[in-house]
């Protein structure tokens, strides 16, 4: 059947991975034992859980097994009541920079701005910091006060956080270093040959 209008047509959810499909079970443990009768009361069956599970392994299958259990613990930590998917999705995309080593968003941006040139060859803190200065332009960065430039660092920085939370490896490819002369030796033969014709074109001139 094609598609008319403003159909979309029907890709299937990408399967979890064993490791994640365990992170999912062990922050619904983590869930029942700190929110007892609040867990109780969203989830009272067997049922419900099964069908919560479904829900949050589609909104959950891009972030790895780690990010997603590092993020449970951290809101469970910071909330009193019991979180629902939307919450732990967003702990998710915010914990790169603290379970992956990576700066926040100002830190990153005075790094960015502070940063000599050439910017490829700069030992970053993290590649993302490099991604979102370029992105956001070095020229940009540099000549902008603060109030107008870090926001444009702070978004790309937060969508680059966000690939690597789900798992994206970033890196910066340094080009291949080269030697400063190139020589070709050149073959004997083709020495001879070169020396005759110059034999050649002296004796004509004589």
């Amino acid at each position: 059947m094609t598609q008319t209008g403003n159909e979309k047509a029907y890709r299937a959810p990408k399967p979890l991975d064993i490791e994640q499909k365990s992170a999912i079970n062990q922050i619904f443990e983590l869930f029942r034992f700190n929110y007892h009768n609040q867990f109780l009361k969203a989830f009272p069956d067997h049922d419900t859980v099964i069908m919560a599970k479904q829900l949050w392994a589609r909104l959950l299958v891009d972030f790895p097994a780690d990010t997603i259990m590092f993020a449970a613990e951290q809101v469970v930590k910071q909330q009193k009541f019991l979180p629902n998917v939307h919450d732990v999705v967003e702990a998710c995309q915010s914990s790169a920079h603290t379970l992956l080593g990576m700066p926040d968003a100002y830190s990153a941006y005075i790094e960015a701005c502070r940063a000599p040139s050439p910017k490829k060859t700069y030992q970053w803190t993290h590649p993302a910091v490099y991604y979102a200065g370029r992105a956001s332009d070095w020229f940009f960065l540099a000549n902008s006060v603060e109030a107008k430039a870090f926001p444009v660092f702070e978004r790309n920085y937060t969508l680059l956080m966000e690939r690597v939370a789900a798992g994206e490896d970033i890196e910066i490819e340094l080009p291949k270093a080269l030697p400063e002369k190139i020589e070709i030796p050149m073959e004997r033969k083709e020495l001879q040959k070169k020396m005759k014709q110059l034999l050649k074109d002296l004796e004509s001139r004589d």
